[in-house]
């Protein structure tokens, strides 16, 4: 990125994207989508992700410390191996990979995966998947989608859903997870795809007042939602989103 102009719509849309990225580490799952759509209005594509990246890195610090209790290590790490192994191949693939055929790719598994669980859901079915190939698909798949494009929550959120997760637990595993990774994922933004700059950092700066504001607000709402309702909703923001990546 050599230069950043913006407008004041376009500093409305990434003040509002940052907005919904505190609030979506808070514990409001499945903005992923829409944070990443904003961004990549003002900022283009590839370049949106060096954007994001110290901001995502920021509200997890937030999200850690808030719901650090609630962390529940062991499906943390069965999770964490493949999806540090899904950031180095999106790294290498990052250049290469047709964007379009990869966003088609993702939304359908997106959808499909949703679907399955609505599924089990009606079943009333509380079969937890214990397959290693499951845990490990989303891994590598939830990698893949971080670097390449900061997506990985939606196969995370099915991940954890699948684990039948309660909400606090849900959060604070999500929330070190994702600080892990995104923190491995930072030295490869800066001097492989150099998408982090001065300049972004800059903006960054301008940007973070949002980033608790945002946090903050997003706490009170998780609070409000129960369990049963947090998990459709969930479901149903994670689909919505899939539809926006497959057409936007």
């Amino acid at each position: 990125m050599d230069s950043i102009s913006l407008g004041f719509t376009d500093i409305l849309l990434a003040f509002l994207a940052t907005l919904l990225l505190g609030m979506g580490k808070s514990g409001l799952k499945g903005l992923g989508v829409v944070i990443v759509t904003l961004m990549a209005i003002v900022f283009g594509g590839k370049a949106s992700t060096g954007v994001l990246m110290p901001m995502m890195i920021a509200a997890d610090i937030f999200a850690v410390i808030y719901y650090h209790r609630h962390t529940q290590w062991f499906f943390l790490k069965k999770l964490l191996p493949m999806m540090v192994l899904g950031v180095l191949l999106g790294v290498w693939w990052g250049n290469d990979i047709s964007e379009d055929l990869f966003k088609q790719v993702m939304a359908a598994f997106i959808l499909l995966t949703v679907l399955i669980m609505i599924w089990m859901d009606r079943r009333r079915s509380y079969t937890i998947p214990k397959h290693w190939a499951f845990s490990s698909s989303l891994g590598l798949l939830s990698g893949i989608t971080s670097m390449i494009g900061n997506l990985a929550g939606s196969f995370a959120s099915i991940y954890f859903l699948a684990m039948r997760l309660p909400k606090n637990e849900f959060i604070g595993t999500a929330a070190w997870l994702f600080f892990i990774i995104n923190v491995f994922k930072l030295p490869f933004h800066i001097l492989v795809w150099k998408t982090v700059t001065i300049e972004t950092l800059t903006m960054n700066l301008w940007l973070s007042p949002a980033i608790p504001l945002g946090f903050f607000l997003g706490v009170r709402l998780v609070k409000l939602i129960n369990n049963d309702f947090y998990r459709k909703l969930v479901l149903v923001v994670t689909a919505v989103g899939a539809i926006v990546i497959l057409f936007k």
